[in-house]
Protein backbone atom coordinates (compact mmCIF):
# COMPACT_ATOMS: atom_id res chain seq x y z
CA UNK A 1 0.00 0.00 0.00
CA UNK A 2 1.24 3.23 -0.69
CA UNK A 3 -0.41 4.94 1.82
CA UNK A 4 1.21 5.59 5.40
CA UNK A 5 -0.42 6.15 9.10
CA UNK A 6 1.59 7.81 11.78
CA UNK A 7 0.66 8.72 15.32
CA UNK A 8 1.88 11.67 16.73
CA UNK A 9 2.76 12.87 20.20
CA UNK A 10 1.53 16.86 20.36
CA UNK A 11 3.45 17.01 23.89
CA UNK A 12 1.99 18.89 26.82
CA UNK A 13 1.08 22.32 24.81
CA UNK A 14 3.91 24.29 24.14
CA UNK A 15 5.19 24.16 20.54
CA UNK A 16 8.67 24.14 21.74
CA UNK A 17 8.05 21.16 23.52
CA UNK A 18 7.11 18.95 20.01
CA UNK A 19 9.77 17.05 19.23
CA UNK A 20 11.33 17.56 15.64
CA UNK A 21 10.21 14.15 14.11
CA UNK A 22 6.45 15.01 15.24
CA UNK A 23 6.84 18.09 13.50
CA UNK A 24 8.28 16.46 10.67
CA UNK A 25 5.53 13.84 10.53
CA UNK A 26 3.00 16.19 10.80
CA UNK A 27 4.56 18.60 7.70
CA UNK A 28 4.41 16.10 5.54
CA UNK A 29 0.93 14.88 6.38
CA UNK A 30 -2.16 14.96 3.69
CA UNK A 31 -4.77 14.03 6.60
CA UNK A 32 -5.12 14.93 10.23
CA UNK A 33 -7.24 12.93 12.09
CA UNK A 34 -7.98 13.64 16.17
CA UNK A 35 -9.60 15.10 18.95
CA UNK A 36 -11.22 18.63 18.50
CA UNK A 37 -8.54 20.46 21.01
CA UNK A 38 -5.52 18.26 19.39
CA UNK A 39 -6.16 19.02 15.81
CA UNK A 40 -6.72 22.56 16.62
CA UNK A 41 -2.88 22.73 17.74
CA UNK A 42 -1.86 21.92 14.68
CA UNK A 43 -1.67 25.27 11.99
CA UNK A 44 -3.61 25.24 9.20
CA UNK A 45 -1.59 25.06 5.50
CA UNK A 46 -2.34 24.02 2.25
CA UNK A 47 -3.19 20.42 1.15
CA UNK A 48 -3.93 19.46 4.74
CA UNK A 49 -7.07 18.33 5.56
CA UNK A 50 -8.36 17.63 8.99
CA UNK A 51 -10.68 15.95 10.22
CA UNK A 52 -11.66 16.45 14.17
CA UNK A 53 -13.80 14.58 15.96
CA UNK A 54 -15.41 13.96 19.44
CA UNK A 55 -13.39 12.51 23.01
CA UNK A 56 -15.38 9.16 23.29
CA UNK A 57 -14.78 7.49 19.58
CA UNK A 58 -10.92 6.78 19.56
CA UNK A 59 -11.25 3.51 17.81
CA UNK A 60 -13.83 4.71 15.34
CA UNK A 61 -11.54 7.52 14.54
CA UNK A 62 -8.46 5.06 14.69
CA UNK A 63 -10.71 3.45 11.65
CA UNK A 64 -10.97 6.42 9.88
CA UNK A 65 -7.58 7.06 9.66
CA UNK A 66 -6.58 3.40 8.78
CA UNK A 67 -9.37 4.02 6.05
CA UNK A 68 -7.78 7.05 5.12
CA UNK A 69 -4.22 5.28 4.81
CA UNK A 70 -5.17 2.51 3.22
CA UNK A 71 -6.66 5.08 0.08
CA UNK A 72 -3.05 6.39 -0.58
CA UNK A 73 -2.79 8.90 1.75
CA UNK A 74 -0.22 10.03 4.20
CA UNK A 75 -2.27 10.29 7.42
CA UNK A 76 -0.91 11.81 11.01
CA UNK A 77 -3.26 11.14 13.79
CA UNK A 78 -2.81 13.15 16.60
CA UNK A 79 -2.54 12.88 20.49
CA UNK A 80 -1.92 15.12 23.27
CA UNK A 81 1.45 14.34 24.94
CA UNK A 82 2.60 10.97 24.34
CA UNK A 83 0.31 8.55 21.99
CA UNK A 84 1.26 5.80 23.82
CA UNK A 85 0.44 6.55 26.88
CA UNK A 86 -3.60 6.54 27.15
CA UNK A 87 -3.87 7.68 24.16
CA UNK A 88 -4.16 6.92 20.20
CA UNK A 89 -1.56 4.44 19.84
CA UNK A 90 -3.03 1.46 21.30
CA UNK A 91 -6.62 2.58 19.69
CA UNK A 92 -4.97 2.33 16.09
CA UNK A 93 -3.55 -0.75 16.94
CA UNK A 94 -6.62 -2.19 18.32
CA UNK A 95 -8.45 -1.05 15.10
CA UNK A 96 -5.54 -2.55 13.06
CA UNK A 97 -5.78 -5.88 15.22
CA UNK A 98 -10.09 -6.40 14.93
CA UNK A 99 -10.68 -4.44 11.30
CA UNK A 100 -9.38 -5.45 7.57
CA UNK A 101 -6.43 -7.91 7.02
CA UNK A 102 -5.05 -5.31 4.98
CA UNK A 103 -4.32 -2.43 7.11
CA UNK A 104 -1.39 -4.81 8.66
CA UNK A 105 0.27 -4.18 5.39
CA UNK A 106 0.48 -0.46 6.26
CA UNK A 107 3.24 1.61 7.08
CA UNK A 108 2.19 2.67 10.77
CA UNK A 109 5.06 3.98 12.64
CA UNK A 110 4.37 5.91 16.57
CA UNK A 111 6.25 9.81 17.16
CA UNK A 112 6.72 9.94 20.85
CA UNK A 113 6.12 12.65 22.56
CA UNK A 114 6.52 13.98 25.88
CA UNK A 115 3.62 13.02 28.03
CA UNK A 116 1.83 15.08 30.74
CA UNK A 117 3.62 13.06 34.35
CA UNK A 118 7.34 13.56 32.36
CA UNK A 119 6.17 17.56 31.81
CA UNK A 120 4.99 18.37 35.29
CA UNK A 121 7.95 15.86 37.28
CA UNK A 122 10.29 18.90 35.21
CA UNK A 123 7.82 21.84 36.55
CA UNK A 124 8.30 20.33 40.30
CA UNK A 125 11.82 18.63 40.26
CA UNK A 126 12.03 14.84 39.79
CA UNK A 127 9.19 13.12 41.85
CA UNK A 128 9.24 10.29 39.70
CA UNK A 129 13.22 9.89 40.65
CA UNK A 130 12.44 6.62 42.05
CA UNK A 131 10.00 3.55 41.08
CA UNK A 132 6.72 4.97 39.74
CA UNK A 133 3.49 3.89 38.07
CA UNK A 134 0.63 5.84 35.82
CA UNK A 135 -2.35 4.86 36.54
CA UNK A 136 -5.84 6.44 34.76
CA UNK A 137 -8.66 7.16 37.18
CA UNK A 138 -11.51 6.83 34.64
CA UNK A 139 -13.79 3.72 34.25
CA UNK A 140 -14.51 4.52 31.10
CA UNK A 141 -12.64 1.16 29.69
CA UNK A 142 -12.55 -0.94 32.95
CA UNK A 143 -14.89 -1.21 36.04
CA UNK A 144 -14.01 0.94 39.12
CA UNK A 145 -13.34 -1.64 41.52
CA UNK A 146 -10.13 -2.68 39.08
CA UNK A 147 -9.14 0.65 39.06
CA UNK A 148 -9.27 0.74 43.03
CA UNK A 149 -7.63 -2.86 43.27
CA UNK A 150 -4.37 -1.24 41.35
CA UNK A 151 -4.20 1.71 42.71
CA UNK A 152 -4.35 -0.05 46.59
CA UNK A 153 -1.99 -2.74 44.75
CA UNK A 154 0.85 0.26 43.44
CA UNK A 155 0.20 1.87 47.14
CA UNK A 156 0.79 -0.71 49.28
CA UNK A 157 4.17 -1.15 47.32
CA UNK A 158 5.08 2.41 48.19
CA UNK A 159 5.70 3.81 44.51
CA UNK A 160 4.83 7.26 43.28
CA UNK A 161 1.86 6.87 41.84
CA UNK A 162 0.90 9.56 38.71
CA UNK A 163 -3.21 9.75 38.32
CA UNK A 164 -4.35 10.57 34.74
CA UNK A 165 -7.87 11.53 33.98
CA UNK A 166 -8.59 12.80 37.94
CA UNK A 167 -11.98 13.66 37.57
CA UNK A 168 -14.28 15.22 34.69
CA UNK A 169 -18.37 16.39 34.82
CA UNK A 170 -19.50 12.63 34.46
CA UNK A 171 -16.79 11.92 37.25
CA UNK A 172 -16.54 14.10 40.04
CA UNK A 173 -16.03 11.82 42.49
CA UNK A 174 -13.35 8.96 41.47
CA UNK A 175 -10.74 11.71 42.63
CA UNK A 176 -11.90 12.29 46.20
CA UNK A 177 -12.50 8.12 46.95
CA UNK A 178 -9.09 8.00 45.46
CA UNK A 179 -7.47 10.42 47.75
CA UNK A 180 -9.55 8.56 50.68
CA UNK A 181 -7.85 5.16 49.67
CA UNK A 182 -4.46 6.17 49.63
CA UNK A 183 -5.08 8.39 52.88
CA UNK A 184 -5.89 4.35 54.48
CA UNK A 185 -2.75 3.35 53.27
CA UNK A 186 0.03 6.14 53.21
CA UNK A 187 1.03 8.72 56.23
CA UNK A 188 -1.08 12.34 56.08
CA UNK A 189 2.13 14.28 55.29
CA UNK A 190 2.95 12.77 51.52
CA UNK A 191 3.78 14.88 49.38
CA UNK A 192 0.38 15.41 46.74
CA UNK A 193 1.28 17.53 43.38
CA UNK A 194 -1.64 19.04 41.23
CA UNK A 195 0.04 19.72 37.81
CA UNK A 196 -3.12 21.37 35.70
CA UNK A 197 -2.13 22.84 31.74
CA UNK A 198 1.50 22.14 32.03
CA UNK A 199 3.61 24.35 29.39
CA UNK A 200 0.22 26.30 28.46
CA UNK A 201 -0.80 29.79 29.53
CA UNK A 202 -3.41 28.91 32.27
CA UNK A 203 -0.50 26.30 33.63
CA UNK A 204 -0.74 26.25 38.16
CA UNK A 205 1.08 23.52 40.42
CA UNK A 206 -0.27 23.23 43.76
CA UNK A 207 2.04 21.18 45.95
CA UNK A 208 -0.11 19.38 49.67
CA UNK A 209 -0.17 16.91 51.83
CA UNK A 210 -2.21 13.84 51.63
CA UNK A 211 -4.11 15.18 54.69
CA UNK A 212 -5.14 18.37 52.52
CA UNK A 213 -5.35 17.00 49.23
CA UNK A 214 -9.29 16.31 49.27
CA UNK A 215 -9.58 20.04 48.62
CA UNK A 216 -7.48 21.01 45.79
CA UNK A 217 -9.14 21.63 42.62
CA UNK A 218 -8.87 19.46 39.89
CA UNK A 219 -10.20 18.94 36.17
CA UNK A 220 -9.65 16.52 33.55
CA UNK A 221 -6.35 18.63 32.34
CA UNK A 222 -4.84 18.13 35.93
CA UNK A 223 -2.34 15.61 36.35
CA UNK A 224 -2.25 14.43 40.03
CA UNK A 225 0.82 12.68 41.93
CA UNK A 226 0.98 10.22 44.68
CA UNK A 227 4.32 10.53 46.66
CA UNK A 228 5.90 7.60 48.18
CA UNK A 229 7.72 7.57 51.51
CA UNK A 230 10.92 8.35 49.83
CA UNK A 231 9.56 11.63 48.34
CA UNK A 232 11.05 14.56 49.45
CA UNK A 233 10.47 18.52 49.59
CA UNK A 234 13.03 21.26 49.97
CA UNK A 235 12.00 24.24 51.16
CA UNK A 236 12.39 27.79 49.00
CA UNK A 237 11.72 31.60 50.21
CA UNK A 238 8.87 32.82 48.21
CA UNK A 239 8.98 29.85 45.93
CA UNK A 240 7.03 26.53 45.29
CA UNK A 241 9.34 23.26 46.91
CA UNK A 242 11.45 21.30 44.77
CA UNK A 243 9.96 17.95 44.86
CA UNK A 244 11.75 14.84 44.26
CA UNK A 245 11.89 11.05 45.23
CA UNK A 246 15.41 9.45 46.77
CA UNK A 247 17.02 7.10 44.73
CA UNK A 248 17.88 5.23 47.31
CA UNK A 249 15.22 2.70 49.69
CA UNK A 250 15.84 1.77 53.23
CA UNK A 251 17.97 -1.47 53.39
CA UNK A 252 19.54 -0.90 49.89
CA UNK A 253 23.29 -1.54 50.03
Amino acid sequence: MSGSLTVVGLGPGDAGLLTESARRALDAAEDLVGYHPYVARVPERPGLTRHASDNRVEVDRARHALQLAASGRRVAVVSGGDPGVFAMAAAVFEAVEHGEPGWRDLTITVEPGITAMLAAAARLGAPLGGDFCALSLSDNLKPWPVVTARLEAVLRADLVVALYNPISAARPWQLGAAIEIAAGIRAPETPVMFARAISRPDEAIRVTTLDEARDAPADMATLVILGASTTRLIPRTGRPPIVYTARKVAGAA
